[in-house]
């Protein structure tokens, strides 16, 4: 070739397919370590699905435990108006709506196992009673509920709400 001819481009490597290598990173593990890798992701994610199987109606039970809790206090101040109108006004049209209206909530109450605690005259429990205060009766063991400030209540078995008591004590 002459000098002044221009010389012919030389072909750009052409890029091979992607092949697995060792430089590549984790993408690049042979076969052989992949099926164990995905039964063990499989067996793990059978067992996060059994796990949450389970755990489901617990969310559920203190999910409705809550919302009933979250009731009392409202079904307290419905129970006292109760009270006060079937003392005063018996057989007026606003009794017999508060009189539905009680029975309804005693109604939802009763079909979710809500019953109300009766602690007056039984010892003290700490886990089901709070304090809060003390009285001097005579005849009464001591450390008996004397009073009941607040009602507690239960679901099932368990406790929702503390009952708010006095209890006795008696001087020696």
């Amino acid at each position: 070739m002459s000098e002044d001819a221009p010389e012919a481009p030389t072909p750009a490597p052409r890029p091979e397919a992607a092949a697995p290598s060792q430089d590549s990173g984790a993408f690049a593990a042979p076969k052989e370590d992949l099926f164990p890798q995905l039964l063990r992701l499989k067996a793990d994610f059978e067992n996060y699905r059994k796990r949450t199987d389970r755990e489901k109606p617990e969310y559920y039970r203190q999910g409705r435990a809550d919302m009933l809790a979250r009731l009392l206090p409202i079904y307290d101040l419905l129970r006292k108006a109760h009270r006060e109108i079937q003392a005063s006004h018996a057989q007026t049209p606003l009794a017999q709506g508060m009189d539905m209206i009680f029975k309804e909530f005693e109604k939802i109450f009763r079909e979710e196992g809500v019953s109300a605690m009766e602690p007056s005259g039984k010892p003290y429990d700490a886990s089901r009673h709070e304090v809060l205060g003390t009285v001097e009766k005579e005849g009464a063991a001591d450390g008996e509920v004397a009073d009941v400030l607040q009602d507690g209540y239960l679901l099932g078995e368990r406790l929702l709400r503390a009952a708010k008591v006095r209890i006795v004590r008696n001087k020696k």
